[in-house]
């Protein structure tokens, strides 16, 4: 068996910020440490069901999971090791808000086994940090970007957002000029995304504020990406860039279409060829492991059809810089890249937005901010061909369901 890539969930923030629409609760710090016991009692759980696994990474992610105590933190490494060896390599990434990690738990968060830091950046621009709702300054996002470099970690990563409204190119080229000045070794830059139903949202749709210039959005993308070419940073994943050696690990097992285990409040898993996704809210996921037994906090569970996987994998596949392989293809599905996708992509490579050759298929520059369209084109072929996508029973992961409790 391949080695396993483990994402655990931590839903909690000191504030939610405005565009966010994550499985995210602002005011529930009561519930930490009954949260972090049901997170414990849930791995202990996978890990009589799956039996040993070598575990290729661990992503701590949220929410704000470096508000946590760093024993907390300890014990969720501990719990994950439960579930088999750790590969000598293995990357274990904690998300962290630099405003609330502390200078003085950087020593600990690294004894807990922590040995890569991903700091939620964003700006480092006051007026644009106060639009986002982020709580930290600039000076401290620098700060615990250098600190935790002194402290040892193996990468210090950080994340940008551009596209905000009214944002000029220059104002957001000079928060990543800062990000490469404190030494991050990775880089993540998204677009500001409005999500529906998000506080964001609202304002833009009342005529508040008016989303940013797609051509605009576009350049300050182009400019971003020729910048840390120059600088050295290898761009391997549409919104990422690393220094050599320092790609994210656990990210690209789900841009490889590689099993991964989701443990805590709403993650999302994929295992034998399931998905599954666990209860959301954290009250109702800390009385499924509470309330005895042996289940899974698992909401719901199903098997992607053929048509499913095969826009899963496009969708996947073509975020990755170097695409994938037709080999890659036939050795996931059982047959060659069919013919009626290749002719569905035809008019994208005759546009240079794809390029096929004839060991594989990867996005043109021309194609990279225009992902998901190209795989909407393919939509039809795959329908015409495989038949509609649809969500299968999940016979594996099913019985192992907890069902959701309602919360009064």
């Amino acid at each position: 068996m391949k080695p396993l890539a483990v994402y655990l969930h931590i839903p909690f923030c000191t504030v939610k910020c405005g565009y966010c629409d994550f499985n995210a609760y602002a005011g529930m710090d009561r519930l930490k440490d009954q949260y972090a016991r049901a997170l414990v009692e849930e791995l202990r759980r996978w890990g009589e069901r799956l039996g040993p696994r070598e575990i290729r990474s661990v992503f701590l992610g949220g929410g704000t999971p470096g508000e946590m105590t760093p024993a907390q933190i300890a014990s969720f490494v501990e719990a994950t090791r439960g579930l088999g060896p750790f590969v000598d390599d293995c990357e274990v990434t904690l998300e962290a808000n630099p405003a609330t990690v502390l200078e003085g738990h950087l020593a600990e968060l690294r004894a807990a086994g922590i040995s890569r830091l991903s700091l939620g950046a964003q700006s480092f621009h006051a007026h644009e940090l106060q639009f986002l709702d982020r709580i930290h300054s600039p000076q401290a996002a620098s700060a615990c970007a250098r600190a935790a470099r002194a402290a040892g970690f193996a990468s210090v990563s950080m994340d940008l957002i551009y596209g905000l409204p009214g944002q000029e190119p220059a104002t957001f080229m000079a928060s990543l000029e800062q990000a490469i000045a404190v030494g991050t070794q990775h880089l993540s830059l998204y677009a500001l995304t409005i999500e529906p139903g998000t506080p964001l949202a609202a304002r833009v749709d009342a005529g508040e504020l008016e989303a940013a210039d797609p051509d605009v959005v576009a350049e300050m993308y182009d400019l971003a990406s020729a910048r840390l070419a120059a600088e050295g940073f290898e761009h391997y994943e549409i919104s990422n860039w690393a220094r050599p050696g320092h790609r994210s690990g656990h990210n690209l097992a789900y841009w490889t279409d590689a099993e991964y285990l989701g443990a805590g409040a709403g993650a999302h898993g994929y295992l034998g060829g399931e998905r599954y996704d666990n209860i959301a809210h954290p009250r109702e996921f800390i009385a499924a492991l509470d309330a005895g037994g042996a289940g899974l906090p698992i909401h719901h569970a199903y098997q992607p059809n053929l048509a499913m996987r095969l826009v899963d994998w496009l969708e996947t596949g073509l975020r990755r810089l170097d695409g994938f392989a037709f080999t890659e293809f036939e050795a996931a599905f059982g047959m060659p890249f069919p013919a009626s996708m290749a002719e569905a992509l035809a008019p994208m490579a005759t546009e240079r937005l794809v390029v096929r050759d004839a060991s594989g298929m990867r996005l043109a520059e021309r194609g990279l901010l225009l992902q998901n369209e190209i795989v909407a084109t393919v939509l039809p072929a795959i329908e015409k061909a495989f038949g509609a996508m649809a969500e299968l029973p999940a016979p594996g992961l099913e019985g192992w369901r907890t069902t959701p409790l309602a919360l009064a």
